[in-house]
């Protein structure tokens, strides 16, 4: 009996030992659990390698700089910005918000008879309405911000309005214009409703007001329309953009200023990835170090993008990206303005020069410069390839500290504005594939089943089991030959981008405000404004069929790269 009680006795004990050894496992895992969850933080896709970079910005573009350059992301594509203070943000138009506007208006529309071919009142707030209801449930992939009142059409049952819109998939807070005919008619309570839309930009008398290049004055956008047979020439302008350079400064604020310049180094004429990773990693030191930075607006195109095939020197930044968002967004003073006031100052103030540190080799972390009270930091890339790339300054242990500022960086909106022009053009309600070919189909090595993966019987059995019969189908691509999809045009209602070529050619909208962007001499249209447009065509797509997801098996930086 005593030995069993012994035993009983050992048992309970050997149980509260295991019980407390348990216990105390378990208070140390949660004691651990809660020290990582408090001090861990995860890595962030801004801060990281070029490598890991792009696998987390960006599925379908590669920022190693070597490889695919046919789709391009920038910041709208990807983060959400909220307005600048000066901007206030709207809320898009509701199915509540007509509801309430309907109860406040009284049709003037006859109540009892009413005659087919009698003019429809455009001035009647009912038509409005109408119209907001018909477009609210047509146009479903965007947001329509702002209408303007109604205006006759070229018919009597025709009435042309404007509005501004955004696509739902865009983030930034740009808006957009449209301007269509509609046409209506009476239900069998003789109340108005509309029958039809017109396309892309049919109304044409309900355009924003244009601008006079005689006087610079904006005209009427109904009453002054200029017509063939007048002498006035007017130019459609977007009113919206503001890319000016900024007005200069005060000899003061400039000396109390404290900027970070970057003299031009070896990204300078390199592929445009390379100098957006590089450009982006001079910004975001500048937005460490606390410092205004000093931008050159001259940007050199590679010859990969250029109908030259030569690399070509001073085209403006503001041709493919969004310098007013910039300007807006963070500190930045232009390159030659800049040096401007700093011969200026010295040239006036003999005794008081401006006090200048300048650095000469990328391996001088941002981290030491924190604290250095020079008015200007001077970064010059002096020494041979790759030491002289920008980039290399955010490289090691700068990755920790330097963010990239990748929401700052937008699509110019002139391109922008092409578009909303080619994606309105189909309605916003079509699909679209993405094919890289160019120069990777001929490395068989890197790329052996691309050619035949992306072939137009292979692409059309591939597209019939993804894409509806007769669907709209936008192809972005890099393949030179406008026919070599013409077979999937049997089974799809194709659209390349060169079907859209009036939108950049002469008098066009974009052919004239870049005119006068460059000092009145004409811009081409480049290689890389067409792989911006046909970017965000393709993200605008209700169904995207890429190539290197679902096209080929083969690996986009090359075989055993996936």
């Amino acid at each position: 009996m005593k030995s069993t009680n012994s035993a009983e006795t050992f048992g309970q004990k050997l149980i509260k030992v295991i019980s407390d050894v348990c216990f105390t496992f378990f208070v140390l895992a949660v004691l651990v659990f809660t020290v990582i969850a408090i001090t861990y933080q995860p890595p962030d896709p801004w801060l990281e390698s070029s490598k890991a970079m792009s696998k987390v910005f960006s599925a379908v573009e590669n920022a190693t700089f070597k490889q695919d350059d046919s789709i391009l992301r920038t910041g709208e594509d990807i983060i959400a910005v909220a307005p600048t203070p000066a901007i206030k943000e709207e809320q898009p138009v509701t199915l509540k918000t007509i509801e309430l506007e309907e109860k406040n208006v009284t049709s003037q529309a006859p109540t009892t008879e009413c005659d087919p071919n009698e003019a429809i009142d455009c001035s009647d707030p009912k038509v409005l309405v109408l119209i907001k209801k018909f477009n609210l449930k047509v146009f479903k992939s965007i947001n329509i911000f702002e209408y303007q009142l109604p205006v006759r059409g070229s018919k009597p049952n025709e009435c042309d309005v404007a509005w501004r819109f955004r696509s739902k998939k865009e983030k930034s807070w740009r808006k957009y214009r449209d301007f269509r005919r509609f046409t209506l008619g009476f239900d069998l309570n003789c109340k108005y409703k509309v029958t039809d839309a017109g396309r892309w930009h049919s109304g044409k008398n309900a355009r924003p007001g244009k601008i006079r290049k005689d006087t610079g004055n904006f005209s009427d956008p109904i009453h002054h329309i200029a017509s063939p047979s007048s002498n006035a020439s007017f130019l459609v302008n977007d009113e919206t953009i503001n890319d000016t350079v900024p007005i200069t400064i005060s000899e003061s604020s400039f000396r109390k200023g404290k900027y970070l310049y970057y003299s031009r180094g070896g990204d300078y004429c390199k592929g445009m990835n390379q100098y957006l990773w590089s450009f982006l990693c001079a910004l975001g030191e500048a937005q460490y170090l606390n410092r205004t930075f000093v931008m050159d607006l001259s940007v050199c195109l590679s010859s990969k993008y250029t109908p030259s095939n030569k690399d070509e020197e001073g085209k403006d930044f503001r041709y493919y990206y969004d310098f007013e968002h910039l300007k807006e967004s963070t500190s930045v003073i232009e390159e030659g303005q800049f040096l401007q006031e700093w011969k200026k100052w010295n040239r006036e103030h003999k005794k008081d020069q401006i006090p200048v540190r300048k650095v000469t080799d990328y391996k001088v972390s941002p981290m030491r410069l924190k604290r250095d009270k020079s008015t200007i930091i001077w970064r010059d890339f002096d020494q041979p390839e790759p030491d002289n790339y920008w980039y290399r300054v955010c490289e090691g242990s700068a990755e920790k500290y330097i963010e990239r500022p990748w929401h700052l960086l937008w699509k110019s909106k002139r391109l922008m504005n092409i578009v909303s022009a080619i994606s309105g053009s189909l309605d916003w309600d079509y699909d679209a594939v993405h094919v890289v070919r160019g120069e990777k189909v001929e490395d068989k090595e890197l790329w052996p089943n691309l050619d035949r993966d992306t072939s137009p019987d292979a692409i059309l059995s591939k597209l019939t089991n993804l894409i509806q019969y007769q669907r709209k189908l936008y192809i972005a691509t890099n393949e030179p030959d406008y026919h070599y999809f013409d077979k999937l045009r049997s089974r799809f209602k194709v659209s390349l981008l060169d079907d859209y070529k009036d939108l950049w050619a002469k008098n066009s909208e974009w052919y004239n405000e870049t005119t006068l962007l460059n000092n009145g001499q004409p811009v081409d249209f480049d290689g890389y404004m067409r792989v911006e447009v046909d970017t965000e065509v393709f993200f605008r797509a209700k169904t995207r069929v890429e190539t290197f997801n679902n096209l080929t098996k083969d690996c986009k930086d090359g075989i055993n790269t996936c």
